[in-house]
């Protein structure tokens, strides 16, 4: 059974912060602090150049990779690690395309992660050849597959409500009917248990910034299913992607598996950061994560409820139906949050009225989840949000 009061001891966690923004970013492992140091002193500064080799930086994109396979439910060798999640999105799509050259419909939902419809976009125009983008509300996906669609692309768990789509289900329909499945796992990764290959999925990304807690600008990662990974074509066929990188061969040759999903040069910093976070996640058991997130949300969702009326929950209201996060419409929501925050309670703001908060049992506890519903309802029911200190907005919401 995992520890949850030990794996709270290994966060740098600011005192008087009650932090339920980790589905945005998740806070600093300690470790990472003397992870990065040593990367940087005692590999890069002694070993200089000599750090791909003997450092073994040249092949971390691959054995992060299997570390995260995991989290995931991934088989070994299948998962590459490297670049932002936009750009895995992009080689994703392209490589599902290139498998449906006589289909033209990319599948998606209207809740869909803005970047990953510009992805989409982005890619029709790029390749001129009739592809549309299909976009019904989440709950009309199903219905909307059929023999005309190439590729089904759709994150798991919605970025502002929480809500999540079955993933087995929506793969097998996708697959009786001859489509590529994609999945953003940008809010499930870490936070609930995953089994891509038993689910079939044939694709599948997600960042490491947010539950994963790799830090700020952490790599993103890509699944290829290992039917598929000696074929899937790159659309970004990048030189550290090559079959033999070292050759400088003129002519592109894609390595076997997923590391022909590489692109460039692995971010080595961040990857050390990484590695600190995921020693964390190998003293845990995904199931213990996913049954303390669903006891948080609902203690949180009963005592919000119970103390503050004017808040309406956006949040599916069945545990099972969402994911590791609790949202809640409310109209001058964006100056409640920065009243929160000015209060010690850290969550955010997602347009057009979304307050959204995250309850990451790896260092969230029942009593942080008392207090921060105990704020919540002093900030709504006292209108504290409505001081003109709160209305002026960052570049970040």
């Amino acid at each position: 059974m995992t520890n949850f009061a030990q794996t709270k001891e290994q966060f740098h966690l600011p005192k008087d912060i009650i932090y339920l923004d980790g589905n945005s970013l998740g806070p600093l492992p300690l470790a990472a602090c003397s992870r990065v140091q040593d990367t940087m002193q005692n590999e890069w500064g002694e070993l200089l150049i000599r750090g791909w080799n003997e450092a073994s930086w040249f092949s971390q994109p691959i054995s992060v990779g299997d570390r995260l396979a995991r989290l995931i439910g991934a088989e070994t060798g299948s998962v590459v690690v490297g670049d932002t999640l936009s750009i895995k999105i992009f080689q994703a799509l392209g490589a599902a395309l290139a498998m449906k050259p006589d289909r033209h419909v990319i599948l998606s939902d209207r809740g869909n992660f803005p970047t990953d419809l510009y992805m989409a976009e982005g890619l029709i125009q790029s390749l001129d050849r009739g592809l549309q983008l299909h976009t019904p509300a989440p709950e009309a996906v199903e219905a909307s597959i059929d023999e005309s669609v190439a590729v089904l692309m759709l994150t798991e768990v919605d970025y502002r409500t929480g809500r999540r789509h079955d993933m087995k289900k929506l793969t097998a329909k996708a697959h009786a009917h001859g489509v590529i499945t994609i999945w953003d796992l940008a809010h499930s990764a870490g936070a609930l248990p995953l089994a891509l290959s038993e689910a079939k999925a044939d694709f599948a990304c997600g960042c490491t910034y947010k539950y994963i807690n790799g830090g700020p600008g952490a790599p993103a990662f890509m699944y290829v299913a290992p039917r598929h990974a000696d074929n899937a074509e790159p659309i970004l066929a990048g030189w550290q992607g090559h079959a033999e990188p070292f050759d400088f061969d003129l002519n592109y040759t894609a390595h076997a598996g997923a590391a022909r999903m590489r692109v460039g040069t692995p971010p080595v910093l961040q990857m050390a950061s990484l590695e600190a976070a995921l020693d964390i996640w190998e003293q845990v058991d995904m199931h213990d994560v996913r049954e303390q997130s669903i006891v948080l949300s609902e203690r949180f969702i009963k005592s919000v409820e119970r103390q503050c009326n004017q808040l309406k929950l956006a949040s599916p209201r069945d545990p099972m139906q969402r994911g590791s996060q609790v949202s809640f419409h409310f109209e001058h929501g964006y100056q409640a949050i920065q009243a929160l925050i000015s209060r010690g309670v850290i969550g955010d703001f997602r347009a057009p009225d979304i307050m959204r908060f995250g309850l990451t049992p790896l260092y969230i506890t029942e009593a942080d989840v008392d207090a921060a519903a105990d704020h919540i309802a002093t900030v709504i029911n006292e209108r504290l949000w409505d001081n003109p200190e709160f209305m002026r907005k960052g570049t970040v919401t």
